[in-house]
């Protein structure tokens, strides 16, 4: 039994160098995400944190604000959502293809 348990913990072992190297890969690994057309697109990285955001001049209103909110709100929403389907490609061939709840 203890053996068995050897094991295991190795094994955890393993699977946690592992997942600090993919970590580390996707804090340099960035997505771009955009819109109203590419009026406002912004960079994130595999962390999840926003890297830059790019407004272009004509989607800049005063009258408007709101417009422009929305979509920063859109862009960044995106930026997440891609960065999130970046990682979990990439966890995906540390498990094997298992969903392993709470692992990232």
């Amino acid at each position: 039994m203890t053996k068995g348990l050897g094991g295991m913990v190795k094994q955890a072992q393993m699977i946690q160098a592992q997942l600090a190297k993919i970590q580390e890969e996707m804090a340099g690994k960035t997505i771009e995400a955009s819109s109203g057309g590419g009026m406002v697109s912004v960079v994130m990285s595999g962390k999840q944190e926003l890297i830059s955001i790019k407004i272009e001049r004509e989607v800049v209103n005063p009258d408007d604000i709101d417009m422009l909110q929305d979509l920063v709100l859109a862009a960044v929403n995106e930026g997440i959502r891609k960065s999130q389907e970046m990682v979990a490609e990439e966890m995906k061939r540390l498990t094997g293809g298992l969903s392993i709840p709470g692992l990232f």
